[in-house]
């Protein structure tokens, strides 16, 4: 039987208890799903395709740190559900979610396989990138993985790391790009903008009040880009073929009229009419930091301040 497309099984609670397919499994966190990442993800597909096979994918939460160094945990950049948009469109048929927990983290790396081949009695390959960590003390590497893998009619795959400008590809790199805003430094690893995405709230309608209605997200990931204003675009997800919008976008906690409120990203179209409302399933994706965000003494002072950014963004966005 094939597991239908698209679907999302959470692991660790029970094996997949029907029969499947041949699994081919691409396995990591995957924070961000950037270029690096596709690779491994690509590998996977086409090994699974040329068995008539399975593409599924496992990934974790928490992620390993908040366990194994709570004092320096790493703050991850994409939400769960984004996370799990991106690698079903990136072809997975199914992905996973493990529970990474102690017990998790204490498996010796030498049992590792076959604790999964318990988990998946299909599994018939795994990938992962070159540098993967895994088992107890972090022993395990691919390695230990092409050691194993035979004994257990498995076959393992290292997929070389990505090099962008000289460096290799990470999520790391791309953490520190977001904290400087620097969005093409972004752009370049991810293979896409840094975007957000989520169902449109009401709001409070200030912006209409200034002339710039909005379109509001709560949007809060680990770790985000700086507060500030940005020309994004915007495009519904749920109408794949429609054009990105040009737009501007405010992200922060709006200091001037609700300072103890919580993150918000909130947009304005720079077209004449506006095709989505409350309850809209749209993507915001950010193009140019265009300035940090200020506390204004007056509304008319951030109505002003407001005219500006719109102008500067669209002629940004004239000039692309």
């Amino acid at each position: 039987m094939r597991l239908p497309a698209c679907t999302v099984w959470t692991a660790g609670h029970t094996a997949l208890d029907r029969p499947a397919p041949p699994i081919s499994l691409a396995l990591g966190i995957f924070d961000g799903v950037h270029r690096g990442h596709l690779q491994v993800l690509d590998a996977a597909l086409a090994d699974a395709r040329r068995r008539s096979g399975l593409f599924a994918v496992l990934t974790f939460d928490p992620h390993p740190s908040r366990l194994l160094r709570p004092e320096a945990a790493t703050r991850l950049f994409t939400p769960p559900a984004e996370k799990t948009r991106r690698l079903l469109e990136a072809g997975a048929d199914c992905v996973l979610w493990k529970a990474f927990t102690a017990d998790f983290a204490a498996i010796r790396a030498e049992d590792f396989l076959a604790r999964l081949k318990k988990w998946l009695p299909s599994l018939a390959a795994i990938f992962v990138g070159e540098n993967f960590r895994f088992g107890q003390k972090r022993a395990g590497d691919i390695g230990v993985l092409q050691a194993t893998a035979p004994a257990l009619s498995l076959t393992a795959h290292g997929i070389p790391r990505l090099e962008v400008e000289a460096l290799p590809v990470s999520s790391s790199r791309i953490r520190e790009a977001l904290l400087a805003a620097d969005l093409p430094a972004v752009a370049a690893m991810l293979g896409r903008p840094y975007s957000a995405s989520g169902i449109v709230l009401p709001g409070r309608q200030l912006g209409r009040t200034l002339g710039f209605p909005t379109l509001n997200l709560p949007w809060a990931p680990e770790l985000t880009p700086p507060f500030g204003v940005y020309a994004t675009t915007v495009r519904d997800l749920r109408n794949p073929g429609a054009p990105p919008l040009p737009a501007v976008s405010n992200y922060g906690r709006r200091p001037t009229v609700s300072p103890d409120d919580a993150p918000l990203l909130e947009t304005h179209l720079l077209t004449p009419a506006c095709p989505f409302t409350t309850g809209s399933e749209i993507e915001v994706a950010w193009h140019t930091h265009m300035r940090p965000e200020h506390t204004f003494p007056s509304l008319d002072a951030l109505r002003a301040q407001i005219q500006s950014d719109t102008a500067a963004a669209r002629a940004l966005h004239q000039a692309t």
